[in-house]
């Protein structure tokens, strides 16, 4: 092979092994890279950070002083829009002045507005992570069961194979071998429901992921029992700290008092100043200075109404904020329970219920073999075992989803 040509093929093989190493690394997704990539890439995330972005721009615009007016009087002309033969002319200049306080109001009005926008942006990304793990342990499950129905078939295919030869040598009935096909039929069917339960859940995930529906996805974990902090109180502390919904109303508390503030500084009228060159024919220019303030004799009312709802809207936020601080306790302290029944499930069946099973199919298939017990039994136990199987693989799904809702419940 000539050198150019080798140099070219080495270099083709450096390019193509680390993009197929990111694609193998793209498609086995590990839970944390999973909310990583969910949090970066999912549409509502997205959309939430323009929100916010479009919130803080408002806060500028609050902010904006009143843009000064030109002005120009034309006075004494011998016909209408002659300017030119104006004896008399005013060119300034006129500039609003709001009355101090007006223009700090009004911003603070549109920063907690824009608080309000990031706490609902917080709140957003902390729902996804939930569903994200949520749909993540549900794939564990799906694998999970499909793995437990593929044990499952391949033991009632060693029943049918038993049961067959045992009808053979005359020691069953035909009604046996009938009852051990229909067991390995549903055991196949068992199995590809399984399969499919399996991708439906790495679509959703996919899904939540903002990739195509059907990308190849690979998953890496186990479902296995999580650790927790388990103390009440604390986790109580830190979901108030914590919570966006809290941090939201707050901020409406906040803006509905600056709300209450600029009603009252609406009393309170704004004044324009003007400075304009003043020009008068066969005389030499001078200058001219106005000062106008306007006298609201005839707002009082709706002033009054304006600052009267925004105290009532004050109080209501306020209520809110109380009647959440006790919901959010009460949430915390219900996963917190469901999260301890969960991991109690789950020790019962790693200290009672599966060695039980495991122990009863095996005593129930030697029975069988050795002629002592009939097919029924023998059935009887193997499901037995499976739904012992696949209701523990439930009971760390449930653990882990429960802790997934107790860690939302607290904020984090």
């Amino acid at each position: 092979m000539k050198p150019c040509l080798l140099w070219t093929v080495l270099v083709a093989l450096s390019i193509a092994m680390p993009a197929s190493g990111r694609q193998a690394d793209e498609q086995q997704l590990t839970l944390d890279r999973c909310v990583a990539v969910a949090l970066e890439r999912n549409p509502r995330v997205l959309a939430s950070r323009e929100d916010h972005r479009a919130a803080v721009a408002r806060v500028n615009q609050a902010r904006a002083l009143p843009q000064p007016v030109f002005a120009l009087d034309s006075d004494l002309q011998p016909r209408p829009f002659h300017f030119a033969g104006s004896a008399e002319r005013y060119l300034g200049v006129v500039q609003t002045i709001e009355f101090p306080g007006k223009r700090a109001a009004r911003g603070g009005m549109a920063a907690t507005e824009a608080g309000q926008v990031e706490a609902d942006a917080d709140l957003l990304r902390l729902e996804l992570t939930y569903e994200v793990t949520e749909a993540f342990n549900n794939v564990l499950l799906a694998e999970e069961r499909l793995k437990h129905a593929e044990e499952d078939r391949r033991l009632s295919r060693e029943f049918l194979s038993q049961t067959e030869l045992k009808h053979e040598t005359g020691d069953v009935a035909q009604v046996e071998v009938l009852r051990a096909r229909l067991e390995a039929s549903q055991a196949e069917a068992a199995v590809r429901v399984a399969a499919n339960d399996v991708t439906l859940g790495k679509a959703r995930l996919n899904f939540l992921l903002a990739r195509p529906e059907d990308a190849q996805l690979s998953v890496l974990g186990a479902l296995k029992q999580p650790s927790v902090l388990l103390d009440l109180s604390e986790l109580k502390h830190r979901a108030l700290s914590l919570r966006p919904e809290l941090k939201r109303v707050q901020f409406s508390v906040d803006r509905e008092r600056l709300h209450t503030r600029q009603a009252s500084l609406a009393y309170f009228p704004d004044f324009e100043v003007g400075f304009a060159q003043h020009s008068l024919s066969g005389q030499p220019q001078s200058w001219d200075v106005t000062l106008s303030l306007p006298i609201p004799l005839f707002f009082w009312q709706s002033k009054k109404g304006e600052i009267a709802e925004a105290q009532a809207t004050l109080a209501g936020a306020q209520r809110e904020l109380e009647h959440l601080r006790g919901a959010i306790g009460l949430e915390v302290e219900q996963a917190y329970r469901k999260t301890l029944t969960a991991q109690q499930q789950i020790d019962l069946f790693e200290r009672e219920i599966l060695k039980q099973a495991e122990e009863a199919y095996q005593m129930f298939a030697f029975s069988y073999a050795e002629g002592e017990i009939g097919g029924l039994e023998l059935i009887a136990a193997r499901r037995t075992l499976l739904q012992a199987r696949q209701s523990y693989a439930q009971a760390l799904y449930d653990s882990n989803v429960a802790v997934a809702a107790l860690n939302r419940a607290v904020g984090r």
